[in-house]
């Protein structure tokens, strides 16, 4: 297995004038472990994913597997893609066999009783009854097609599997048991996975890592339970304040979300500075003396500060949530 890293990479439609959907974005997938990158729709998640297998045209950077360029790498390369919609990511006209077979490497098994069994095989993995790889998939329900869609990614037999929003177009009640049956399998093949959701509490269930992006940019990444815990970007805390659960929200951010409900900036048009301060409760907009977020681009020095936080203030931030959960504790 291998790392898969985006270096400085960036994604640009539309020549000088256009947009700029990824922006210089670095981030690692370390072998085996499973990076969770959350973030509101626009951000560039799925870009990101889609220039990771050449979907997407790369205008700058490079991403990586194993140290090399994935541009270089053979035409079925070690990564695979699940996306979002299971409706469209199948060939109506195609048995659910036939799609999978389609998607085995040529030379790795000759002879087509070798495929076939491998197909079951892919089948029985994804928790289907073998027998299902003769129907359509227009006989099959959402989540029967999004499990067809992992078994066809893996019989590219993949090191790396980038999951793009695969749980969002489905039922609730189906959606938890593809998550666990996702992370059965990463677990059971060691895989190494990039999973995109907007979700925040799919992204604790799953990550070992948790990348939060705005507006092209990673604006925060670490281990999961320290970012969901102590978040440093006043942007992951608002998104743990919206997010719902049984307490009322992923975490007690007090007036975190003061000005949350601002309309996102124009990614045509990315404010100077930070890219967040027309929407942070705890920036210029709110707090006087915080020019600096009008003028410096905190994502040009992000190695000092924890979690790699694009925040000129994130140190100051934490110590006040943290000093004011220990006063409301008592």
């Amino acid at each position: 297995m291998s790392d898969l890293v985006f270096d400085a990479v960036s994604v640009r439609y539309g020549g000088r004038r256009g947009l700029t959907a990824v922006d210089r974005v670095g981030l690692t997938v370390p072998s085996g472990q499973v990076v969770g990158l959350v973030g509101e729709s626009g951000s560039g998640k799925s870009t990101l994913a889609r220039a990771a297998v050449g979907l997407s045209p790369i205008s700058a950077g490079r991403v990586l597997l194993g140290g090399v360029d994935v541009r270089e790498l053979p035409r079925r390369p070690p990564l695979q893609m699940v996306f979002q919609d299971p409706y469209s990511s199948l060939d109506p006209r195609m048995s659910i066999g036939e799609s999978i077979t389609e998607a085995i490497p040529r030379g790795v098994l000759p002879g087509r009783a070798a495929r076939r069994d491998e197909v079951a095989r892919l089948l029985e993995l994804v928790n289907l009854d073998p027998d299902r790889a003769s129907h359509l998939p227009g006989q099959l329900s959402g989540g029967q097609r999004q499990r067809v869609a992992l078994a066809r990614a893996l019989a590219g037999r993949p090191e790396v599997l980038i999951a793009d929003e695969i749980t969002s177009a489905l039922d609730v009640s189906v959606q938890g048991a593809v998550l666990n049956l996702v992370r059965s399998v990463q677990r059971r093949l060691g895989l190494s996975m990039l999973f995109i959701s907007h979700n925040l509490a799919v992204i604790r269930y799953l990550s070992d890592i948790v990348a939060v992006m705005y507006l092209g940019r990673i604006v925060e990444v670490g281990p999961a339970e320290q970012v969901l815990s102590d978040p440093q970007h006043p942007y992951t805390r608002d998104l743990l304040a919206a997010a719902p659960s049984a307490t009322g929200s992923l975490l007690d951010v007090g007036d975190a979300s003061e000005t949350a409900d601002v309309e996102p900036a124009d990614p045509h048009h990315p404010p100077a500075g930070c890219r967040y301060h027309t929407r942070c409760p705890v920036g210029p907009l709110v707090r006087t003396g915080r020019e600096l977020c009008l003028q410096a681009d905190p994502s040009d020095d992000t190695a000092h500060r924890r979690h790699s936080a694009a925040c000129h203030f994130s140190d100051n931030e934490s110590r006040r949530l943290t000093i004011s959960r220990g006063a409301s504790a008592s």
